[in-house]
């Protein structure tokens, strides 16, 4: 896990800053699926609010598992969110005094997410994205490679795996459907280690 050096405003801080003082910059909160990565967006996004930052939080339409105007962890952890069909969209809704910007589900969308992003970062505020590092298959989803190249902070959560214990990357699809995107939860997926995992 690569986490923040010790200081001002890295992932897990409140720390107030303001749009365009401090320069901004892009965190991504990845990993298999029931890892905790948004759980643990919440838990960035809400101590940002404690910090008095004004935060906006953007998923994809498609995610309506457990609601749809809030990011909702598996364990019912949630925080509202306003539902987008695509990356640019986001540009759409974010308003001028905003500072943090937080994005869960990213593997759901895009190449263009990527731009966001960093265009998000180059005016000066905090991007917060969580999602899956790989698919169904164990293949990284690229939106979610290309993001972690360019961000100053990646955190990798790991789950435990259901067949034996041991630390898990990988997220085994229980579903019969070669489709790349398919929404779900424990009904349709679980979380494997490497050796546990069939491909």
């Amino acid at each position: 896990m690569i986490r923040s050096p010790g200081g001002f405003g890295g992932p897990g801080s409140g720390a107030p800053a303001r749009v365009g003082s401090t320069g901004g910059w892009i965190e991504v909160v990845c990993g298999s699926m029931f890892s905790g990565k948004t759980q643990e967006l919440i838990r960035r996004l809400r101590l940002a609010t404690i910090a008095r930052q004004k935060v906006q939080v953007f998923n994809s339409a498609l995610d309506v598992r457990y609601g749809r105007n809030h990011i909702i962890s598996h364990d019912r952890t949630r925080i509202p969110s306003r539902p987008v069909k695509s990356a640019k969209q986001i540009l759409d809704w974010v308003v001028a005094d905003t500072q943090v910007v937080g994005v869960d589900e990213i593997h759901f969308f895009g190449h263009e997410l990527v731009a966001v992003c960093e265009e998000l970062a180059n005016q000066g505020r905090r991007v917060i994205a969580a999602g899956l590092d790989q698919d169904y298959r164990g293949v990284p989803f690229e939106v979610t490679a290309k993001l972690m190249a360019l961000a100053e902070f990646v955190t990798k959560n790991l789950a435990i795996c259901v067949v034996c214990g041991a630390p898990a990357n990988k997220s085994q699809r229980r579903a019969e459907t070669k489709r790349r995107i398919v929404v779900g939860a424990g009904d349709t997926y679980e979380a494997r280690c490497r050796r546990c995992f069939a491909r």
